[in-house]
This record gives C-alpha cells, structure tokens and sequence, in this order.
C-alpha cells in the first residue's frame, strides 16, 4: 500500500509540473544577450573602462587552446564560463572518480585575459557541504552554471541528486558578491509545488527587460523537454513548456528582439526518427513556446552551445554526427542568410578504430565582449580543453560566410 501511495504522490507531482506557475510579476519584454547583466551592472559599480579592456584581449588571428588547471580527478565534466568585473573569466567544472559518484565537486577557476594563464583551481562546493546548506541528503552534484544578476552579484545554478539518477534531480543556487571569492549556502529552486523533481540546467540564463532571469531548464523523468524559468532572482515565479514528449533538452536560446526568441535542443529521440537539432520559438517573449522543425545538422544526443555575436553572426559548437562524441566543430551562420556552415573543426577521430575514439562533449561557449568567443568542452572526461577566438578571427569567418562570399558553399538549413 505505502508503495502505491509514493507512487501516486510522484505521479500527481509530475502533473503539477506540468502546470503553469501564476505569473507574479507579469511577462517583461527580452532585454539583449547573455552579456547584459555584466554590462548593467558595471555601469552600477563605476566600471566604465571594462569594455575597453575586454576588447584589448589576445587579438590573434587564430585560435588559442590550453586546459583548464588539473585537479588531479580521474573524470572532469560540464564545464561553463562567465565574465568577470576585472575583465577576467571564471570557469566552473565538476570533477571526481566518474560522473555521479559520491566524491564529485564543483571546481572554479580564473583566467587572466592579460596573461592568458589560469589560476589555481578552488573548490566551490561539495556533496557534504550542501547537505549541510540544504539541509538533505544529497547523493550527487553535477552540470554548475553561471548567470549575473542586475546588483553585479554572481549567481550559480547547480544540479543536485538525492535519490535515484539526474531523473531526480533538483536545481540548487548560490550567490557571490565578490565575483566567486565566497559564496552563500545554497538553496533550493522550486519548480514543483510538491515533489520538485527532474529539473536539470545546463545552458545559460537570458535577462529580460525588468532585470530578471529566464533559465532554459530540461526534465528527464516521464517525459524529456524542455522550460522556461522565470527567476526572481532564486524564486521561480513563472515556467512555461519549450518543447513536449521525450526527444527534446538541454535548451540553448538565441533571442532575436524583444518578443521574439528560438531555443536549440539537444535531441533525445527514439531510433528511426531524425538526429537532428529540434528548435522552437517564442513571439511573446517565452510565454508560449511552438516547435518550427529541426535544423538539419547531426546531432547524436548530445549537448549544443550557442551565443549570438554583436555583428549578428551566431555560432554553435557540437558533434555534428548522428552516433558518438568523436567530432566536435563550431559553426556560424548570419540570422539574415539563415544557414549554418563550419568554421572550425575543434576536434575530429573519425579516421580511428571505434576503440579508439575519444569522447568531445558539452560545448559551452561565453563573449566576454560582444566580438570574441571563449569556449570550453570535455576533452575525452580527462580534461576540460578551453578555446579562445578573438574578434578578428571570428570576424574573418564571417566575412567568409556565402552571403559575404557567394562562391563559399552553403551547408545547413535554418529550421523554417
């Protein structure tokens, strides 16, 4: 009997989340890209002179790789970046023995943009830890990711477990005033007014109009799709549904303007359907969210990354086949011309045995200035590979792009 009541009480939380949160305040229009807040902020503190500097960076022709610092953990994963007020950029990864296991923690450190080194790495939480600050039992932490919040404090989602796999998971935050020296105890999003499960993030926030969050979030239990957070700033106030069934995660969102945005899909869909990237769109500024069909690129279920340039160029990084993590590219594409093309081929083990191919996986990508892009993926769950591309690189793809160049060939479709 007691079996039947659990079982009933997860499937009426699963219902309720499905169910749109009253929405107090109401609906703000977008506000810009990613790197809004920093920029809202800075002008708070008296930081005129971070854009120039910013645009000071490495203005190299070609792109630069190094690692992030070694902790000496057999499995490293999930990694994410965010601009600092210094013109510096922080990374957060987690790390242990493998992916879920009990001694996982989340890791930070900071890249000096004028040396172009990484500082030593910083634990910023660890299972014990946030049992204590959440006060329950957590079995697992994973997927950290970084968003700026108006005042200038940094904010910090992270997945964690307490029963079962990431199906289980809830997102807990953390905030900073020091740009990630000390944190405050973590709490607890709620999401589902009872059980407030299978909730995972993985992508940046946007920022709307009246200085909130929307956070692209995913579930993995009963179904696995895709919503939209409304934050304010660690109390979900509204959520609404991206995408529907089982074959769609993990959103990335490209805003277009105030009302209008498209959010990419990691693509979970059964054998027989398209490996491709399912994308929808918003036209009220992610009230409502409707499929438009996929963009034919390959996508084996696994992550993408996207940001959006101030140029307007836009790029992603994936594996851009349909079975395995051994092909990692990035790809452009002009919103006008609406299609994509590779750019840059970042990692590549086709040629090699299956037995030797090493994993590429969890792009995520950062502009710390608008023009530049930093990019950080898992390199074989080894290492986290870190991946600079200036302005002037990045602007030479463009200009290369066939609506710049009409002899260049033209590769993917824009989903219509």
């Amino acid at each position: 009997m007691s079996r039947i009541i659990a079982l009933c009480c997860l499937l009426l939380a699963a219902v309720i989340g499905f169910i749109h949160i009253d929405s107090q305040p109401t609906w703000a229009p977008f506000l810009r890209g990613t790197s809004a807040p920093l920029e809202e902020a800075l002008e708070v503190e008296g930081h005129s002179s971070l854009k120039a500097k910013l645009s000071a960076q490495d203005t190299a022709v070609s792109p630069r790789t190094d690692w992030l610092p070694d902790t000496g953990a057999a499995s490293v994963h999930a990694a994410s970046l965010i601009a600092l007020k210094d013109g510096n950029i922080r990374a957060f990864w987690f790390a242990g023995s493998r992916e879920g296991a009990p001694d996982v923690v989340i890791n930070s450190a900071v890249f000096d943009s004028k040396t172009n080194t990484w500082g030593a790495p910083v634990m910023v939480i660890d299972r014990v830890t946030a049992e204590r600050g959440l006060g329950r039992y957590i079995a697992k932490l994973g997927n950290p990711v970084p968003a700026r919040l108006p005042d200038g404090r940094l904010q910090l989602f992270i997945v964690t477990v307490s029963i079962g796999g990431w199906a289980g998971s809830s997102i807990s935050t953390m905030t900073s005033d020091d740009d990630g020296l000390t944190w405050s105890k973590p709490e607890r999003l709620i999401t589902s007014p009872l059980i407030n499960l299978s909730t995972l993030v993985k992508s940046p926030a946007i920022t709307f109009a009246d200085g909130r969050l929307g956070l692209p979030v995913y579930h993995e239990w009963i179904g696995r799709f895709g919503e939209f957070l409304r934050l304010d700033p660690d109390r979900v106030i509204d959520k609404r549904r991206m995408s529907s069934g089982r074959g769609a995660i993990q959103p990335v969102v490209f805003v277009n303007d105030a009302q209008n945005a498209v959010a990419y899909f990691r693509q979970t869909r059964s054998a027989g359907m398209p490996k491709q990237i399912p994308v929808s769109q918003t036209q009220n500024a992610g009230q409502s969210w409707q499929p438009i069909g996929d963009v034919e690129i390959a996508n084996p279920n696994s992550a993408v990354s996207g940001i959006a340039l101030q140029n307007g160029a836009r790029i992603l990084a994936l594996n851009n086949i349909e079975a395995g993590r051994h092909r990692l590219v990035l790809l452009m594409s002009d919103t006008k011309e609406g299609r994509w093309h590779v750019v840059e081929i970042l990692e590549d083990d086709e040629a090699l045995p299956d037995a030797q191919r090493r994993e590429f996986s969890y792009p995520y990508l950062m502009s710390a200035n608008g023009s530049d892009a930093h990019l950080v993926y898992t390199w074989d769950r080894k290492k986290i590979r870190h991946v600079y591309f200036s302005s002037a690189w990045l602007s030479r793809a463009y200009s290369q792009l066939p609506n710049q160049n009409p002899e260049a060939p033209s590769e993917y479709k824009e989903a219509q």
